[in-house]
């Protein structure tokens, strides 16, 4: 064995809105994970039905462990008022397959329990998480990726300027790309 110490993992920071906590995914986080996955208003633009315990504890250890491997991720977003988890937001780099592929561009991303619906909670998770971004990408092009049905999660990424630049086919379903210009630094 190695004398030398381990690389220390990077801390997950911590982003506080009016409302909002967001913070490290945790494993405590997997039973309301869970039920989330389950809901169809959560599921119906992302996957064919409900997602089973196993692929949802692999989706809690990808948003924590993006972090480690690329420094960047999700964060869990809990409700301040309740202390319950809502969802989460952040930035992805999943290196999905898509034609016309995303690159090295950071993916956002966000995605929020129905009971956290029609809140302005996405908007308020978005800002933060892309007021960071602007800081740790230094003003980097981002993207991301949304089913053209998801009317609500098109109007948030218009309210910060994701554009659509394409439109393609990902998982047999139709999906928007959208890119948010950088900005000089």
């Amino acid at each position: 064995m190695s004398s030398n110490p381990s690389p220390a993992l990077p801390t997950v920071p911590v982003l506080e809105t009016s409302r909002l906590l967001m913070r490290a995914f945790q494993a405590t986080d997997f039973p309301a994970l869970l039920a989330m996955c389950q809901e169809p208003d959560y599921y119906r633009y992302l996957t064919p039905g409900p997602l089973p315990g196993e692929e949802v504890w692999k989706l809690l250890l990808r948003s924590a462990g993006l972090w480690a491997v690329v420094g960047y991720g999700s964060w869990a977003i809990e409700e301040k008022a309740t202390g319950q988890f809502i969802g989460s937001a952040g930035f992805l780099y999943l290196k999905r397959d898509l034609d016309p592929p995303l690159g090295e561009a950071p993916e956002m991303g966000w995605v929020l329990a129905p009971a956290a619906h029609g809140k302005g909670y996405a908007t308020e998770a978005v800002a933060a998480a892309i007021a960071w971004g602007e800081v740790y990408f230094n003003h980097a092009r981002t993207v991301c990726i949304i089913n053209p049905e998801n009317k609500a999660s098109l109007r948030v990424a218009e309210k910060f300027g994701y554009r659509e630049y394409a439109r393609t086919t990902y998982h047999d379903g139709p999906i928007v790309l959208l890119e948010r210009a950088g900005r000089a630094g």
